[in-house]
């Protein structure tokens, strides 16, 4: 199997432009946020489906173009020129991408969008409003399969199945993904198939699936194509020479094709890689072809997984066993691995190699992942057909390279004093069902409450703290927020009274030094983000409701419900330790905090918030916790995360406490500063 024969057909004669210019979607998809919030479902439904289509085209025309630039001028570089004909190939390709590009999409930088935006279409949160959308004008078949594609890619959100349920869709009805990973799909078919024993039909799966996956390898890497930025350098002073530049932007092109193995086995929504995803294909085939009787197709595929795993000792027997199956004219030595799979493998591993020696050259950081992990091996009987039996590593865990949350370190303990009269335990730990949990009452009063709701309602911004997103979690719900900084600069502005602004910054010292207290910390707890926040329940959008205010998550790793893991990594806030919420109130609907199980559906306890009332806990992977929907009403809350790194503690924090000793000093009389200078 070549490249050429895993390219789209025909790609020359795709090169041709059209006339008419592909509308920007990420307009379309914001015009369909704004009818969704005026109850145009029609028009939700039009821009909805109209920025889906404009984003799918756009990125096959991305594709298109490249990789037929890339066909019409190869690399033929002359030795005695090899300067003059690799440039002259470069340039070449450059005018034909952005003629063929232009002549599609029209101008191109109108197709340049936000990366909160390619996240949001990563996430397929346009399927969220399109469910609703065609469940409004009565469409239910294509509301179900709307909200089954959505779905499949948020598998956290589990009242999305009770959605698909309310569209009374017929059993025998089969609910479509519109957005699914064929290759995938195929490989899974081939793995019910071989489950089963029918041998042939999975050949069949595992082949297309084979033939799907190098299809989209070569899509993936050609998307890496594009603009990309040197983290290293600050763009603005950027200063290289020719090689610099080239050398700067070709490693980021190389690293993004390299980590295409980890996309392309990657299921939508999901953290973790499918371990050992592509060897397994030639796994499963090897043994396939062995019980319908082809001999030398299996020993291929069983050689062509040794490219992977040269190790293996199951599959090495296997090969031993299939040439002494071969009749005696055949030479085994002549039975290679595949082509396809030797050129991958070659290619992986030089790729790898530039990519670790120009780490060392240029000076940036780079760490191989073990790709093919081999966690993900078979674990059946038919692997090793000729009977041999070798014990199997357990190697649990190890998924691409990627950090698991490890146990807690220090000495977990709970039950130290409150500090504060009046301030009552209602539930330890053992009553939350987990571990480092807490449950107060009575830590702030009815008065306090009123206060600081004042306050919310005042200064607090749609979107603060959510990088301005009025709806970052829920299109049902407005969130505003405020920090304990801003708090005091509207004081200090006369906006609100300062003894106002005040008490926001003492309420969340008096919530730290109860967290630190209670959990017997041995070390000073530090502030890592205080936010003053409230989410309200927009009318005319609670109709049969399912979604959660916040879905289920760590505060300081990435949830994986699947794997059952929590990834300690970016873009998690890693250096968080502990979390408190201190609510404001409790008349409004909905709105309860839940913790539950790792595999984010599992609820192990609840927490029915009001005034004074506040929950404490560790951040890790041990507490997972959401926020059900808040279906009517006003929700406010005081959220308090906390460090015991004394590096990662809150800027703003420290701003804050200067404000607060210049006013405490000024009160005495003992300066004469103003707090504005500070702020």
């Amino acid at each position: 199997m070549t490249w050429k024969e895993l390219c789209v057909p025909l790609l020359l004669s795709l090169l041709q432009p059209c006339t008419q210019s592909l509308k920007p979607y990420d307009l379309l998809y914001d015009n369909g946020i704004e009818a969704y919030y005026k109850n145009e479902y029609q028009k939700v439904v039009d821009y909805m489906e109209g920025s889906l289509h404009s984003y799918h085209q756009l990125r096959l025309t991305k594709i298109r173009c490249r990789l037929g630039c890339k066909e019409r001028y190869p690399m033929e570089l002359k030795p005695r020129f090899w300067g003059l004909s690799f440039f002259n190939v470069m340039l070449s390709r450059a005018a034909c991408v952005t003629k063929c590009e232009e002549g599609s999409l029209g101008t191109l930088s109108v197709h340049r969008v936000s990366e909160d935006i390619k996240s949001e279409f990563y996430r397929r949160i346009p399927y969220n409003f399109l469910q609703r959308a065609y469940f409004k004008l009565n469409q239910l078949d294509k509301a179900a399969d709307a909200a089954h594609t959505f779905f499949m890619a948020n598998p956290e959100h589990m009242e999305v199945q009770q959605n698909m349920k309310d569209y009374k869709i017929s059993s025998n009805t089969q609910l479509v993904d519109r957005e699914q990973c064929s290759h995938i799909e195929e490989y899974y078919d081939g793995v019910k198939l071989y489950d089963t024993e029918q041998y042939r039909l999975a050949i069949e799966r595992f082949e297309e699936a084979l033939k799907q996956y190098y299809q989209a390898d070569a899509e993936c890497r050609a998307m890496c194509a594009g603009p990309h930025k040197f983290d290293e350098y600050e763009y603005v002073e950027y200063s290289a020479s020719l090689y610099e530049a080239i050398a700067d932007h070709y490693i980021q092109i190389l690293a993004c094709e390299h980590e295409c193995v980890r996309e392309l086995s990657t299921r939508p929504g999901r953290l973790s890689p499918i371990e050992n995803f592509l060897p397994l294909h030639y796994d499963f085939l090897q043994f396939s072809y062995y019980r319908v009787g082809e001999h030398v197709k299996a020993l291929e595929c069983a050689k062509s997984y040794l490219l992977f795993h040269p190790g293996d000792r199951d599959v090495s027997e296997n090969v031993s066993f299939y040439e002494s199956l071969l009749p005696e004219y055949m030479d085994p030595g002549d039975i290679k691995p595949r082509n396809e799979a030797m050129q991958f493998v070659s290619r992986h591993i030089l790729e790898s190699e530039v990519l670790q020696s120009a780490a060392a050259g240029l000076g940036f950081s780079y760490h191989e992942p073990d790709f093919w992990i081999t966690g993900g091996d078979r674990q059946d009987e038919n692997r090793n057909p000729s009977g041999t039996q070798i014990e199997l590593t357990d190697v649990t865990g190890l998924l691409s390279g990627r950090k698991a949350v490890q146990k807690i370190d220090r000495q977990l303990r709970e039950g130290g004093p409150l500090l504060y009269q009046g301030v009552k335990l209602v539930f330890n730990s053992a009553h939350l069902n987990g571990t480092q949990r807490v449950q107060l009452d009575n830590v702030i009063s009815e008065e306090e409450c009123r206060e600081l709701r004042n306050v919310a309602n005042m200064i607090t911004l749609a979107g603060d703290g959510y990088r301005g997103k009025t709806s970052p979690h829920t299109p049902n719900e407005k969130f505003e927020g405020a920090t304990v900084l801003k708090a005091l600069k509207f004081g200090n502005d006369g906006f609100i009274p300062m003894k106002s602004a005040r008490m926001f910054y003492d309420v969340s010292e008096k919530a730290r030094r109860i967290v630190q207290s209670y959990f017997m910390l041995n070390t000073t707890l530090y502030f890592s983000y205080s936010h003053l926040v409230c989410r309200t329940a927009l009318q005319g959008q609670q109709d049969n409701r399912n979604d959660l205010s916040h879905p289920i998550h760590a505060d300081n790793c990435l949830l994986d419900p699947e794997a059952n893991e929590c990834w300690k990594e970016a873009p998690a806030y890693t250096y968080r330790d502990y979390s408190a919420l201190l609510y404001l109130n409790g008349d409004f609907d909905g709105g309860e905090f839940v913790f539950t199980e790792m595999d984010a559906k599992t609820v192990t306890s609840s927490v029915k918030p009001r005034c004074g009332r506040l929950v404490g806990f560790s951040s890790g992977g041990e507490n997972p916790h959401g926020v059900t929907a808040v279906t009517s009403g006003q929700r406010c809350a005081v959220a308090l995360w906390f460090t015991l790194d004394p590096t990662n503690r809150e800027l703003e924090r420290l701003q804050a406490d200067e404000v607060i000793q210049m006013l405490d000093q000024e009160s005495h009389g003992n300066m004469n500063i103003n707090p504005r200078d500070e702020l």
